[in-house]
């Protein structure tokens, strides 16, 4: 397989007008929509496959988004491809200026492995829907869900609209030494700031969705149990392996350890008391995070669990009890099912932690007081934010999901993908027979100056 040659015929088809065409679009959205429906079943058994996620975990979590994303790219695609009129000031009467969304053109798209086939064919139904093509590039690590992947998309697609490409770091490698027209990548952020370095040497725009350390507020006046409950749920879906589940809590010292316990009897109401043997309980990717989440914990300070089998790849839901941040785990972005908790004693505190550290993906805040709040959302930068829950910010299509600083650039789902994967040109129209300008604009302007100040 030839890139160079994979690339080149993209870009011809792309020139020829094909992809542009709003109907041809909408039939290719409906295309993917029914052989992703035919091929679902799969999809489910392929994630089992890879993370260990139960039927139910799959369906929720990747099957309903990527249903959703494309049942309103399909309703909307028309809409969203017409011009959208701007204001014209009145003294360059008469004209009219508005603003026309066009595909960027050949699109690179860089899956990651944690949810791999949402969030490989969520970006690229927003890549379908602005008209452009797109190279697909699964993550390696999920090897059963990029075979699926490719499977529907060699099915729906003709390889010079859309093409996955399989393969480890030597084909993702391989595919940064080429020119796109956009590039879209999931991922960490080390390997977020490769991307943006090949993006940069040819001007590519891109949209980074990297991640970063998400914290979790727990103010002292809470349903404590609810909370819990909420906290169980985004931390441990995935096993922890979510870009956007709580990395760590900062909850007020005077309800610390009545969280501790309502965590606890949460972890054991959902997964038992055992959720080794639970398989609605998720599994570490591989190996290699394996060792690296058990490095991170320390076992002088574990609160709950910190049991775990390689061979199983199984990591227990933890806790870790801190009395401050100088701890490695507060160093990095965990991705598994470890979870800090430190306390704090005022508001100040928290604003001082979190703006320590690199700006986060997403602010989880539980707290009755809206001052609190308040607080928290204005004096805090972070990607997206979430108060009283967790995770559910992400299954609103209406809000756009993205970072900001380490934890990303740019940002997508439903109208948001189609923006992201559209360039809006900016045109202003005049009437050739009623200028008002012409008072002004033209030459000479010797004895105008003081007539063209008082009406500009």
């Amino acid at each position: 397989m030839n890139i160079l040659t994979l690339i080149n015929n993209q870009r011809e088809y792309f020139n020829s007008g094909q992809s542009r065409d709003v109907k041809f679009r909408i039939e290719q959205l409906k295309r993917l929509k029914v052989i992703f429906e035919k091929y679902e079943d799969e999809c489910i058994l392929a994630l089992g496959k890879d993370l260990g996620k139960s039927q139910t975990e799959a369906y929720l979590t990747e099957v309903v988004l990527i249903r959703d994303e494309l049942k309103m790219a399909i309703r909307n695609t028309k809409k969203w491809s017409k011009p959208k009129r701007v204001p014209t000031p009145i003294i360059l009467a008469v004209a009219s200026s508005y603003r026309q969304p066009e595909p960027y053109g050949v699109t690179l798209i860089v899956s990651p492995w944690n949810y791999p086939i949402a969030l490989g064919l969520m970006p690229l139904i927003g890549a379908i829907s602005a008209g452009n093509t797109a190279v697909l590039k699964p993550s390696e690590l999920a090897p059963a869900s990029s075979v699926i992947i490719t499977k529907i998309i060699s099915e729906c697609f003709r390889p010079e609209h859309v093409i996955s490409i399989e393969g480890g770091v030597e084909v993702a490698t391989e595919l940064l030494q080429h020119r796109y027209d956009y590039i879209f990548f999931t991922g960490g952020t080390k390997v977020g700031q490769v991307y943006y370095e090949a993006a940069a040497k040819n001007l590519t725009p891109v949209t980074l969705e990297l991640g970063g350390k998400s914290p979790c507020v727990v103010d002292k006046k809470v349903n404590i149990n609810e909370t819990a409950k909420r906290i169980v749920f985004g931390k441990y879906l995935n096993c922890g392996q979510s870009c956007t589940a709580p990395d760590y809590i900062l909850v007020h010292a005077s309800v610390k350890n009545d969280l501790i316990n309502a965590l606890k009897k949460n972890v054991i109401e959902m997964y038992g008391e055992n959720p080794e043997d639970n398989d609605e309980y998720p599994r570490i990717i591989s190996d290699g995070h394996f060792d690296r989440i058990c490095s991170l914990i320390d076992e002088k300070h574990i609160a709950f669990g910190g049991n775990s089998n390689k061979g199983k790849k199984y990591i227990s839901p933890t806790f870790i009890a801190l009395d401050s941040t100088d701890n490695s785990i507060m160093n990095e972005e965990i991705f598994g099912p470890v979870l800090p908790i430190l306390s704090f004693k005022n508001i100040d505190e928290v604003k001082t932690l979190i703006k320590s550290k690199e700006r986060p993906l997403a602010l989880y805040i539980f707290t009755k007081n809206k001052k609190v709040e308040n607080d928290l959302l204005h004096n805090i930068s972070f990607g997206g934010a979430c108060v009283n829950d967790t995770m559910t910010q992400y299954a609103n299509p209406n809000l756009p999901f993205g970072g900001v600083g380490h934890s990303g650039i740019g940002d997508y789902h439903g109208e948001y993908s189609f923006k992201s994967f559209s360039h809006y040109k900016s045109i202003f129209k005049k009437s050739m027979t009623i200028d008002f300008t012409r008072f002004v604009r033209y030459a000479p302007w010797k004895g105008k100056f003081n007539f063209i100040k008082k009406i500009v």
